[in-house]
């Protein structure tokens, strides 16, 4: 038996093909008894557009390519999840491609994308200079979410305020007492925004002798590794915030392994507020970053610059919130 075809529908409806074309766009030029008459035939035959058909007519695919820094990075979930719900309602279906996967092959998934004629990209998290995506941002619409590079021409940038979340971090710490804090800096300009606003903070409150920065990585390993050195000095922090919570996490293990009691005899405070923060056993405290905001707002972006591609380049900045949990404390010794 042949699939129902748009005729089908139209005959059932009593209406013309070209109004049920209009109807499937979702045109508000339809009159609302029209409109429920062809819902009905849809849903009655089981009609199912083509959308190889659709693309073909409207000369658009209605697809985002969304190229990830490192899928395994559970940051990226809850952005991701308002990235799509607002792609959804816009009537954009995403295809997600690994760029940690893209320099480990050598591919060039960009190119992968503009060959599939997608609508737009978006490029989430900090990813390495790369001329492919340069020379795809000149080709389609595109927007960076949740980082601040790269800064290209008619590209919009929706990340989280970065500076704002590290004082956050470090203004708790120093209001619980702690005195000797360590940071653990990122990469890219996300870690440089966060390392210079913990660092301005601690200036601001004389604390510049004390403040320790050790650079880490994005990884738990990396986390573990920059514990392991800071605690290893004849001055060891009191306390310790982290670029990401999966370095929180390398952090927490690298305490636990010497026998320190978190927050007993270290305080630890990560950044993103994933899920890995919220499991009861690690119940970390950390910077909300807004990632569903963030994901949101970038679709958004998206779905404003495929209507007019020419319009000027805007960075947007999500306001972020501490959440305090479990590992945060006053210092061994404080009386408060």
């Amino acid at each position: 038996m042949r699939p129902p075809t748009i005729r089908d529908v139209a005959e059932r409806a009593g209406v013309s093909k070209s109004l049920v074309s209009l109807v499937l766009r979702g045109s508000d030029q339809v009159r609302p008894e029209r409109r429920q008459a062809v819902l009905a035939a849809v849903e009655e035959l089981g009609y199912r557009t083509n959308a190889a058909a659709r693309s073909l007519s409207e000369r658009r695919t209605r697809t985002v390519g969304v190229l990830l820094n490192d899928m395994r990075n559970p940051w990226f979930v809850e952005l991701l999840d308002g990235l799509n719900s607002r792609l959804h309602d816009g009537g954009l279906r995403m295809l997600l491609a690994d760029g940690h996967l893209n320099r480990r092959l050598g591919e060039n998934l960009t190119r992968t994308f503009t060959e599939l004629r997608v609508d737009g990209l978006i490029a989430v998290g900090t990813l390495p200079p790369s001329e492919a995506l340069r020379t795809a941002a000149a080709q389609i619409p595109t927007v960076v979410a949740g980082a601040r590079e790269p800064a290209l021409p008619l590209v919009d940038i929706v990340a989280n305020d970065d500076e704002h979340g590290a004082r956050l971090a470090t203004e708790h710490l120093i209001g619980l007492g702690h005195r000797r804090i360590a940071h653990i800096a990122g990469q890219g300009v996300v870690g440089d925004l966060r390392r210079r606003s913990f660092e301005a903070v601690m200036r601001e409150h004389g604390l510049d002798d004390t403040a320790i920065v050790e650079q880490g990585d994005l990884t738990e390993e990396g986390g573990y590794r920059a514990t392991v050195r800071l605690l290893s000095a004849a001055e060891r922090p009191t306390a310790l915030f982290a670029f990401n919570d999966i370095a929180c996490v390398g952090a927490l293990s690298a305490a636990e392994e010497i026998g320190l009691q978190v927050p007993r005899d270290l305080s630890l405070v990560g950044y993103d507020n994933t899920y890995l923060s919220r499991l009861r056993h690690l119940w970390l405290t950390t910077v909300d970053n807004a990632s569903h905001d963030v994901g949101r707002r970038a679709a958004q972006h998206l779905i404003d610059r495929i209507a007019d591609p020419a319009r000027p380049g805007t960075t947007v900045l999500a306001a972020p919130t501490l959440e305090v949990r479990g590992t945060t404390a006053p210092p061994k010794g404080d009386k408060r």
